[in-house]
């Protein structure tokens, strides 16, 4: 009796030892604002701290819509992140912000709540749904082949600024 319970004993220890180290493995580094988009950029928390700094910097907002368990979502942030240009130009001329949930401001999802999805809002604080990407059933929605029109989307939110503001 004492043998089995004494075999028993260190059975668990084992046990629970492998677990403990299997555990240790298994953490990551602290998640940090960027979420994998672009740790060089500032980023906002929330919708209402980018709109107030879009106000306060005369930036433009630009708020990417996503989800961690998407893999569309996923292929765009690692285009987003590996494109020197954008994360430049997101570095230095725009307020930005990532979220993983919807905001309550329905003017950013004009035509679905979808993702991915991009869309931008001027330092007047209104959301430019005329900046849009190049499908017609998800207007603000990017593709990572489609870098080079979101820098060309960026460019044009940048414009607008000088041009209507």
């Amino acid at each position: 009796m004492l043998h089995s319970t004494l075999a028993l004993s260190l059975l668990l220890i084992a046990v629970s030892s492998n677990l403990a180290m299997a555990i240790k493995k298994e953490k990551r580094a602290p998640q940090t604002l960027s979420r994998g988009w672009g740790d060089e950029i500032t980023w906002v928390q929330t919708y209402e701290e980018g709109l107030y700094q879009a106000k306060k910097s005369n930036k433009p907002l630009m708020v990417i819509h996503h989800l961690e368990d998407c893999q569309y979502c996923q292929a765009l942030k690692k285009a987003f992140a590996e494109n020197e240009e954008i994360q430049e130009m997101a570095q230095n001329n725009f307020v930005m912000l990532n979220l993983m949930h919807e905001t309550t401001d329905k003017n950013l999802s004009p035509d679905g709540q979808y993702v991915p999805r991009i869309m931008f809002v001027d330092p007047s604080l209104t959301v430019r749904a005329d900046i849009t990407g190049r499908y017609s059933n998800r207007l603000y929605t990017y593709e990572p082949q489609d870098m080079p029109f979101l820098i060309e989307n960026m460019k044009k939110a940048l414009r607008l600024i000088q041009t209507e503001l």
